[in-house]
């Protein structure tokens, strides 16, 4: 599995075709305590951009971007009753949804985990 980054913060680790998405350890610490996620719906079909969630805080409102295109698999809807899990595991267990993605080559510009680490240290 190889894992992107985008510079709004979400991460995708991409198996094969599917991908799963979240956003960031740090994205999440500038959001403070995560009290609700709204997710997507399975089958809902993205356009890379698209803002398919809402992650409430404490402290704001922030919408998801989709990395790339593709079509939605699955959700997390462990978030619902532990919206937590985006705080404390926001690199694995907090991952909000799942994709097939329909253009490959949008990963290109992305991120890898130095140039992301490069990029946040220059904020």
């Amino acid at each position: 599995m190889t894992r992107y980054y985008t510079q709004d913060h979400e991460w995708i680790e991409v198996s094969g075709s599917e991908g799963t998405v979240g956003i960031t350890d740090y994205a999440q610490g500038q959001l403070g305590d995560i009290t609700y996620v709204d997710l997507p719906e399975v089958g809902a079909v993205l356009a890379k951009g698209d803002a398919p969630c809402v992650v409430d805080s404490v402290k704001a409102a922030s919408d998801v971007y989709s990395p790339v295109s593709g079509t939605v698999t699955e959700a997390n809807h462990a978030l619902a009753d532990a919206p937590e899990l985006v705080n404390t595991e926001a690199e694995t267990g907090g991952w909000l949804f799942r994709l097939t993605l329909s253009d490959p080559a949008e990963l290109s510009v992305l991120m890898d985990r130095a140039a992301y680490d490069a990029f946040v240290a220059g904020l």
